[in-house]
């Protein structure tokens, strides 16, 4: 069995909002600690069923590229949900909801 790491390291300023967001992984294929501008992290717990939730940004992420961010993760679950279920209609319905959301913000013509 293999060990795969992944490292999240948050510098936070005195109201504990996140300076620095930096990130690491063994599995990556890339050198060193990279930066980053925002996480959103998701865990399934395994004894206590339930979903816990971190969503971290720091001050230098514009609106613009929060939009994108969103759109590009609803856009990922998608895929997400139609390999887990295999349910390819709800999946194009999250697909769908993505591209309205990428229009309204203004990021899909």
């Amino acid at each position: 069995m293999k060990k795969s790491e992944i490292k999240f390291d948050i510098l936070l300023d005195e109201t504990k909002h996140p300076q620095v967001i930096q990130w690491q992984a063994s599995d990556s294929g890339m050198e060193g600690v990279k930066d980053a501008k925002a996480l959103m992290l998701s865990i399934w717990d395994a004894k206590d069923p339930g979903t816990l939730r971190i969503d971290l940004w720091t001050k230098e992420m514009m609106v613009e590229e929060m939009q994108r961010f969103i759109y590009d993760t609803i856009n990922s679950l998608a895929g997400t949900y139609a390999n887990a279920t295999n349910d390819e209609n709800l999946a194009k319905e999250i697909r769908e909801f993505s591209i309205a959301f990428g229009k309204k913000t203004g990021l899909l013509v």
